[in-house]
């Protein structure tokens, strides 16, 4: 079954950078459309960066700039790199894929990622 766990939140300040980590199994993680999603306090969750088709990538405008998307297809890994973190970028952020024939919205544990003033 598709399996995705992530890692490398944590607790930041203003200014600095983490680098989060997404690992996936039960996929062809090469052609799969992986994404970043985040959720505030009190906030829906929002699309961050995701891959398209290829290696073509999107992102929030909110993130454009300072947060950077990429994959190891080799690890079946992709990561979310993110520059100039902010306080509004405190959320649990989310790894997803959508899967198979019906387009299955998968979603890994979550991390927590704190940035403070």
């Amino acid at each position: 079954q598709v399996q995705l766990v992530e890692s490398g939140g944590g607790l930041v300040q203003s200014g600095g950078s983490l680098r989060l980590s997404c690992a996936a199994s039960g996929i062809v993680f090469s052609i799969a459309p992986m994404n970043w999603y985040r959720q505030g306090p009190g906030k829906q969750r929002e699309l961050v960066a995701g891959f398209t088709s290829g290696d073509t990538t999107n992102y929030a405008d909110s993130v454009k700039g300072r947060f950077t998307i990429s994959r190891d297809n080799a690890k079946n890994t992709v990561y979310l790199q993110m520059n100039s973190l902010k306080p509004d970028d405190t959320a649990v952020y989310y790894c997803n894929v959508k899967w198979g024939w019906s387009h299955l919205d998968y979603w890994g544990q979550g991390t927590q990622v704190t940035v403070s003033s």
